[in-house]
C-alpha cells in the first residue's frame, strides 16, 4: 500500500497542475478569430498613416487616444476611460528645412530636436563644429559661436553594418536568453545619471549667452536615419536655442568642409508649435469583466506614444494594435473569465515610462521619496528604483499578471520570466499550445526599458514576451523609417493570438500565476566599487 501511494504521488507530481488549466477548446477559438478575421492592420494603418507621430501630448497622441478609446468601446469593452498624470509641454513640428549654401547648394536631410523652440523664419549662418558632452568643454569654445550654428557632436567616420540588418532568433538565439541574470545593485548610479541630464539644460545657457543662433546634434545611425530625440518637456525647462539633429552623413560632410575650409553656411528653418492647454498625459484603459466578486485582474499593456521623426509603427503601434486585437478577439468570443482582463496603452513611456509608473503610483504600490530628489519630469524614472520602502495599496494584492509587448512587430517566439522562479512551468504550459507557430522559449532571465518594469518592481507577476527582432534595433528604433510598411502582419497576428491566449488563461486560472519575494532593500552589490572621477565633479 506505501509503495503504490509514493507511485501515485510521483505521478501527481509528474503531471503539471497547471496543464489541467490549459483550455485548448477556447485556444482553438482564439486561433480561429485572430487567424480569420483579424483587425490588426486596419487599427495600425489607421494609427500610422492617418494619425502619425505620436509625442506625448502632441495633437497626434491626442487623436491617437481618442481613437483607440472610440475602438474599445465600440468593440464593446466596459469602463473604458482615460486616466490623467501630470506630464508637460506638447509640442509638434508643423514645417522644418535644412540646407547648404555654400560652397554649394544641397538640401540635408534633418528635423528639429522635440521640445526646442522654432527659428525666427529661415535663418543662415556659417557652421561651427565645437564638440561638446561635458560642462568642462565649454570653456575651449567660450567666446567663438556668437552668430554661429554649433555643431555639438564630435563626429566619427561612419559605420557599415557588420551582420544582416533584418533577422530572426535561431534556436541557439533563444537558448541564450534562459539564464538567470544576478541582480546588480548601485544606488549611486540614479544620482550620475542625474548629473548628465542637468547638461542639456546647461549647454542650452550656455549656448543662449554666447549668441549662438542654433545647435546641430549628429545622428548616432547612419543610412539618413533621424531621430529627433530631446527630453526638456516639462513646464519651464523649456529650451531657448533651436536644436536640430541632421544625417550622420551630412553632419560628416559639414564637419570635413569645416575643417579643410571656409566654414559652410547653413540655412535653417523650423516651425514649430508648444501645447500648453493641458498638461495632463493620459493612459487608454478598458476592461472585460471577470465573475470574481474580489476585484481581482489581469493586465495587457503597450505603449501608444512615439518620437516624431517617423509614424512610430514598430515603437509602439505594434504593441497598441496586437493589445487592442487581444481585447477585440475575447470580446469577440463573448467570454466570461473569472478575473477582469484588462487592457492598457500607455503615455509618456519615451520620457521615462512616465504612463505606467502613475498607473502602478496610483493603484499598486508607491516608494518612499528620496528627501530632496526630482519628482517631475525624466528624473522621475532614474530615481524610481532606488526608493525605498515599497508601499503595497489595496489593488497590489488584485492584479494577477501583467503582460507587456514593446518589441516591435516580430513573431512571440517565448516569453521572459523576468527571474520569477515560481512562475515558469505555468508559463511553459500556456506556451505549449503555440509551438507550431514558432513560440517555445520561456526565458529565466529580465529584461528592462520597457512598461512592464514597474510592476516587477513591487512584486507583480510582469512579463516582456520574446519577438523576433527583424530590423527593429538595427535600423527602426525611434528612427524616420519607422513607418507602416515595416510591419509584418503574419507575426502581427501571430502575436495577438499568443497574447489573447495568455490573458485568458490567466483570467481563468485556478491559482494566480506565482509570485516573486517582495521587494525590499537589497545591500549594494560592490561596495568596493570606486565612481568614476568624472561623475564627481
Amino acid at each position: 500500500m506505501r509503495k503504490a501511494l509514493a507511485l501515485a504521488a510521483v505521478a501527481l507530481i509528474a503531471t503539471p497542475l497547471a496543464a489541467q488549466q490549459v483550455d485548448r477548446a477556447e485556444i482553438a477559438r482564439i486561433i480561429d478569430e485572430g487567424m480569420n478575421r483579424s483587425e490588426v492592420m486596419v487599427t495600425s494603418q489607421h494609427m500610422t498613416d492617418r494619425i502619425g507621430s505620436r509625442l506625448t501630448n502632441s495633437p497626434g497622441m491626442r487623436a491617437a487616444e481618442d481613437y483607440t478609446l472610440s475602438r474599445f468601446r465600440a468593440w464593446g469593452l466596459k469602463n473604458a476611460h482615460k486616466e490623467g498624470f501630470e506630464f508637460g509641454r506638447g509640442w509638434w513640428a508643423e514645417r522644418q528645412s535644412a540646407r547648404m549654401i555654400s560652397p554649394r547648394p544641397i538640401d540635408l536631410t534633418g528635423m528639429a530636436i522635440t521640445w526646442t523652440p522654432g527659428t525666427p523664419g529661415k535663418i543662415s549662418a556659417p557652421i561651427v563644429v565645437a564638440p561638446m558632452s561635458d560642462e568642462d568643454h565649454f570653456a575651449r569654445y567660450r567666446g567663438q559661436l556668437a552668430g554661429k550654428i554649433v555643431l555639438v557632436t564630435l563626429p566619427n567616420d561612419g559605420s557599415e553594418p557588420g551582420e544582416a540588418p533584418f533577422r530572426r532568433l535561431s534556436g541557439d538565439d533563444l537558448a541564450k536568453l534562459d539564464v538567470y541574470q544576478q541582480p546588480n545593485y548601485d544606488p549611486e548610479a540614479a544620482d550620475r545619471r542625474l548629473k548628465r541630464l542637468d547638461y542639456s539644460k546647461k549647454l542650452d545657457s550656455f549656448l543662449k549667452a554666447e549668441g549662438a543662433v542654433a545647435y546641430v546634434t549628429m545622428s548616432p545611425r547612419d543610412g539618413k536615419l533621424l531621430h529627433g530625440s530631446g527630453y526638456l518637456f516639462g513646464v519651464g525647462e523649456t529650451q531657448q536655442v533651436p536644436g536640430f539633429e541632421f544625417a550622420a552623413e551630412d553632419y560628416r560632410r559639414l564637419a570635413r568642409l569645416a575643417k579643410s575650409g571656409p566654414a559652410p553656411v547653413v540655412e535653417l528653418e523650423s516651425v514649430v508649435h508648444f501645447e500648453d492647454a493641458d498638461t495632463k498625459a493620459y493612459n487608454i484603459i478598458a476592461d472585460i469583466p471577470g465573475t470574481d466578486p474580489s476585484g481581482a485582474y489581469v493586465m495587457a499593456g503597450a505603449h501608444l506614444d512615439s518620437w516624431t521623426a517617423g509614424d512610430g509603427a514598430v515603437d509602439n503601434v505594434a504593441g497598441s494594435a496586437m493589445v487592442m486585437e487581444a481585447a477585440r478577439i475575447l470580446q469577440s468570443m463573448g467570454v466570461k473569465p473569472r478575473r477582469t482582463i484588462r487592457f492598457a496603452l500607455w503615455s509618456g513611456e519615451e520620457q521615462g515610462l512616465l504612463g505606467s509608473m502613475a498607473y502602478v503610483e496610483q493603484h499598486i504600490a508607491t516608494r518612499q521619496p528620496k528627501p530632496g530628489a526630482p519628482t517631475t519630469g525624466l528624473a522621475r524614472f532614474y530615481g524610481w528604483a532606488d526608493r525605498w520602502p515599497i508601499v503595497p495599496k489595496p489593488g497590489h494584492a488584485k492584479l494577477a499578471a501583467y503582460f507587456n509587448l514593446d518589441n516591435g512587430s516580430g513573431k512571440i517566439r517565448g516569453i521572459y520570466s523576468e527571474n520569477n522562479v515560481a512562475a515558469v512551468p505555468t508559463l511553459r504550459d500556456w506556451l505549449a499550445p503555440f509551438a507550431s507557430m514558432g513560440a517555445t522559449t520561456v526565458a529565466m532571465r529580465n529584461t528592462g526599458g520597457t512598461d512592464h518594469m514597474f510592476f516587477s518592481g513591487v512584486g507583480i507577476p510582469a512579463f516582456q514576451f520574446i519577438q523576433d527582432p527583424l530590423d527593429y534595433g538595427s535600423r527602426l528604433h525611434h528612427t524616420s523609417a519607422d513607418t507602416f510598411d515595416h510591419l509584418k502582419p503574419a507575426d502581427m497576428r501571430q502575436a495577438s493570438v499568443i497574447l489573447a491566449a495568455f490573458l485568458l488563461q490567466a483570467a481563468n486560472a485556478e491559482k494566480p500565476l506565482a509570485r516573486v519575494p517582495f521587494p525590499s532593500q537589497p545591500g549594494v552589490t560592490n561596495p568596493f566599487a570606486y565612481p568614476d572621477p568624472d561623475d564627481l565633479d
